[in-house]
């Protein structure tokens, strides 16, 4: 018995093993449920309530799959390419850097100028964090994983001394913050008294955009073709290195977006602890979406449901609120072990 690569995927497996992961997923939450002393069927209703039950729920659960959906959507554009970007959230904060360099009072501009400056700018420094890690891999061939990586920290560190130091605002009782974002540029909410804001909207639009540009375009075709293949891509005339820099630039600058959502939408301000991981979260979101646009969204939403419901159901039936944590790890596992199944089948035969 051995595994052995597929030579052809059916259409229905990916989304079957999946969907088969998410499923799985749910029957181990059931069973940390249970370990807990509780009812896993009073444990879904509450954590369904505390994401669904109320609009402010809803809205909450909205407003954490935004940046999660920005963030997926950073990683399924570069790891359809097979460019492993495991910064996202280094380029969440160049994001959130450049939104609050620019839009706390640099300039003021009307509103309806104001918020697609920011975010343009946003898109762009979040896209400059990345370029440098892609022409090293394309250039003297270095592992982009490690990169991206290292530069989450040096992208955090640089975040906490400017908080600590020359950016920190002298009105927040010596909290490391910036000053806020000015109200021309900060995100209008969609739901009044709520914290979900036009950043939802605007993530939704980008995954549809994305979409179609990897289904529609030529840049979508020589990414994928670059993906699943680089040499037989480079021999049918496909510019290998430009196709990388513009999945580079796009997976940078989405991620950047996250940073912008969150600093003028969310929060006002820019914090050490604007992200509690989102960029990595990302890429299980796009893993459980198969690193398609507009699974991406589902998994998002599917993902801040168990941390928004989390919360609620750990009040109600007194279990620990880390379960969520638990539970989303459990996901990349599964997920994992889901692609496996994709890409290889069991040989049971003998070959002599």
């Amino acid at each position: 018995m051995r595994l052995v690569e597929r030579e052809q995927t059916p259409a229905w497996l990916p989304w079957c093993a999946i969907l088969s992961s998410g499923f799985v997923t749910l029957i181990f939450a059931a069973l940390l449920i249970l370990a807990a002393g509780a009812s896993p069927l009073e444990g879904f209703l509450e954590l369904f309530k505390g994401a669904f039950g109320s609009k402010n729920a809803v809205a909450e659960t909205g407003a954490t799959a935004t940046p999660l959906i920005f963030t997926g959507l950073a990683a399924a554009i570069a790891f359809k390419a097979k460019f492993w970007n495991i910064g996202a959230e280094g380029q969440l904060y160049t994001g959130a850097l450049a939104t609050t360099y620019f839009g706390a009072g640099l300039f003021e501009f009307s509103a309806f100028i104001m918020i697609p400056f920011l975010i343009s700018v946003g898109f762009i420094f979040g896209a400059l964090a990345l370029l440098p890690m892609v022409l090293l891999r394309q250039f003297l061939r270095v592992d982009e994983v490690v990169t991206t990586l290292l530069m989450n920290f040096v992208i955090i560190l640089l975040v906490s001394y400017l908080l600590e130091g020359p950016w920190k605002d002298p009105y927040s009782l010596g909290w490391p913050q910036a000053s806020p974002i000015i109200d021309q540029g900060v995100l209008p909410q969609i739901l009044p008294r709520t914290r979900l804001h036009l950043g939802f909207a605007i993530a939704i639009l980008v995954a549809f955009i994305i979409w179609y540009i990897q289904t529609k375009t030529l840049f979508g075709y020589s990414s994928k073709a670059v993906g699943h293949n680089p040499s037989a891509a480079k021999h049918s005339g496909i510019s290998v290195t430009k196709t990388m820099i513009g999945v580079a630039v796009l997976s940078g600058g989405i991620a950047g977006l996250a940073g912008v959502s969150e600093t003028a939408g969310l929060k006002g301000y820019l914090t050490l602890d604007l992200s509690p991981g989102f960029g990595y979260t990302g890429i299980a979101v796009a893993m459980l979406g198969n690193l398609h646009p507009i699974g991406v969204i589902f998994s998002a939403l599917f993902i801040a449901v168990i941390y928004v419901g989390a919360d609620s159901m750990s009040r109600a039936i007194n279990v620990p609120s880390y379960l969520a944590d638990v539970i989303v790890a459990s996901t990349i596992l599964t997920v994992l072990i889901s692609l496996v199944v994709i890409k290889y089948k069991v040989n049971l035969g003998r070959k002599y």
